[in-house]
This record gives structure tokens, C-alpha cells and sequence, in this order.
């Protein structure tokens, strides 16, 4: 944290030192916007991701958003699933009737 602060001062220094040094008499206001010079957003870490059905037993190499839909697509089933078998399953109270009257 410290060498970030660091740089983060020094920058200030530079772009203040920029500014001052300048030959114009008024700078512009794209002077005063911070680069970022080398950041690119292209860079991808890691091996790329596949569809969820491309590789279904390797969940680490899903895309998120199909991790996030299978996730919560199997937790629901789970949920659902625990619902029907302990409640037995039980049917509406308009079947039962029909049932008791004949």
C-alpha cells in the first residue's frame, strides 16, 4: 500500500510539474485527465472459457454466466426436489373430494 501511495504522489508531482512547465498560459482540460498508459483491457489471464455444454465436468472452465444459471438451475431442482419428497407430494384438496365421493 505504501509503494502504491508512493507512485500515486508522484504522479501528482509529475502532472503538477507538467502543468507549471507548460508554455501555454492556459492549460487545457486534457491535461488534467490521468493516463493510463499500458492498461490494456484485452489482456486475458488464465485459459479461456467454454459454454457449459462444451466441457459439462469441468466447471472451472465454464463462462460465469453459465456457472451462475447451472448453479442456480441445480440449487432450485435441489430445493424443489426436497419440497415434493418431504411433503409428500400431496395433491389438491379438489382431487381428494372427487376421490372421497366415489
Amino acid at each position: 500500500m505504501a509503494t502504491s501511495l508512493a507512485a500515486m504522489s508522484a504522479r501528482r508531482a509529475a502532472n503538477l510539474a507538467r502543468l507549471t512547465a507548460s508554455s501555454s498560459s492556459a492549460p487545457g482540460a486534457s491535461s488534467l485527465i490521468p493516463r493510463r498508459g499500458l492498461a490494456g483491457a484485452a489482456d486475458h489471464h488464465g485459459p479461456p472459457k467454454v459454454n457449459c455444454w462444451q466441457e459439462p465436468l469441468s466447471p472451472a472452465k465454464w463462462k460465469e454466466e453459465h456457472f451462475v444459471i447451472v448453479s442456480l438451475s441445480g440449487w432450485g431442482l435441489l430445493f424443489f426436489g426436497g419440497y415434493k419428497f418431504f411433503t409428500g407430494g400431496k395433491k389438491d384438496k379438489g382431487e381428494k373430494l372427487v376421490e372421497a365421493a366415489q
